[in-house]
């Protein structure tokens, strides 16, 4: 099952630092765009178990990561305890009625409902491990409560988190009880995703910044760790990343029984490694942009691996790659990756 990639995130010694890809194949690759031509749209392509395991197994086979993403996206938690969901061309995510009272809140699924109805995330994950190479791992994941949260009350991204910031300092009861469903439905969701068959798992809090450090354990970070904790309890062979994008002001109040901290490109690997290094294997933390330059990569790749010493740290990107990075450039990131770590 990836014994390698597998390995690196329990701290385990391996004959080298494995790479993976954050997001998955995406638009940079062409075969993924004529794949998605097939599909209709990106929901669509969500919803087809064999094109998003073709789509799943693109990186792995065209540019050479030692572990695959699944591909899904993370609102598909809420579409299925019932919030109806579209991709805009141009906008992006649009929930058709966001969350704004208790009774928008008691009219959603629960837990055992709401993960049953994700049952075409867990055939695509069957057929990705059918086809997938026993020394490649498969990756799955789901967004942090708070991430998903926000999705749901302010109903498509936003810059500014008004809308779900407002509720939660003048209504932090019913933002905690929305935290607190969403909670319990990735708890299931990642318990099915472990059955179907994933090796590792990834809780992404993409909108952590949002947060205020004296508030972030409050609404996000605390119902991350009980997500862990409930995998863990269950599945401890399962390794667990977290990651929290853009909280280097409160590196020093990360806790859990998780496994890896994926640190983000605006985080000082130095600093995180400081702060996190004796506790937990780290991952990541290359600026996505220097992949349009293959020396500014090299540069990044080296310097990685100089501070982190070959040991406790899983090469990825700090963020998820660009559209338009040449596949090439993609590919010269892996090679690197791999000629450093065997040095």
């Amino acid at each position: 099952m990836g014994k390698i990639f597998v390995d690196a995130c329990f701290g385990k010694e391996t004959p080298y630092t494995p790479v993976w890809m954050m997001r998955q194949a995406g638009r940079y690759l062409p075969e993924y765009m004529e794949v998605r031509k097939q599909a209709g749209n990106f929901l669509n392509l969500c919803h087809n178990p064999k094109l998003a395991a073709e789509v799943t197994l693109q990186p792995v086979d065209i540019v050479g990561v030692d572990a695959a993403i699944l591909f899904s996206d993370i609102l598909v938690v809420p579409n299925e305890m019932g919030m109806k969901l579209d991709f805009l061309t141009g906008e992006g995510p649009v929930f058709e009625k966001p969350i704004k009272n208790q009774a928008d809140l008691d009219a959603l699924l629960g837990a055992d409902e709401a993960a049953s109805r994700l049952i075409y995330v867990y055939d695509t994950i069957k057929l990705i491990k059918e086809q997938l190479a026993d020394d490649k791992a498969l990756i799955g994941f789901t967004g942090a409560p708070w991430t998903l949260a926000t999705y749901m009350i302010e109903g498509e991204g936003t810059k500014t988190y008004n809308i779900c910031k407002k509720m939660m300092y003048s209504n932090p009861e019913l933002l905690h009880k929305i935290l607190a469903k969403v909670t319990e439905v990735v708890k299931i969701y990642m318990e099915k995703q472990i059955e179907a068959g994933i090796d590792v798992v990834q809780i992404f809090d993409s909108w952590a910044a949002a947060i205020e450090p004296s508030k972030y354990d409050e609404f996000s970070w605390k119902y991350m760790v009980e997500i862990a904790d409930y995998l863990k309890a269950k599945y401890p062979h399962i390794p667990i990343i977290m990651f929290p994008k853009g909280i280097p002001a409160f590196l020093d109040k990360v806790y859990g029984n998780f496994d890896v901290f994926g640190v983000d490109w605006s985080t000082p690997m130095g600093y995180a490694k400081e702060k996190l290094g004796d506790k937990y294997v780290l991952q990541g933390n290359m600026e996505p942009c220097r992949l349009y330059s293959k020396e500014a990569t090299t540069e990044c790749v080296e310097a990685l691996q100089e501070i982190m010493g070959g040991k406790r740290h899983i090469f990825n990107l700090g963020h998820g790659i660009l559209p338009d990075v040449p596949v090439e450039n993609a590919k010269h990131f892996i090679r690197e990756c791999h000629r450093v770590s065997k040095k």
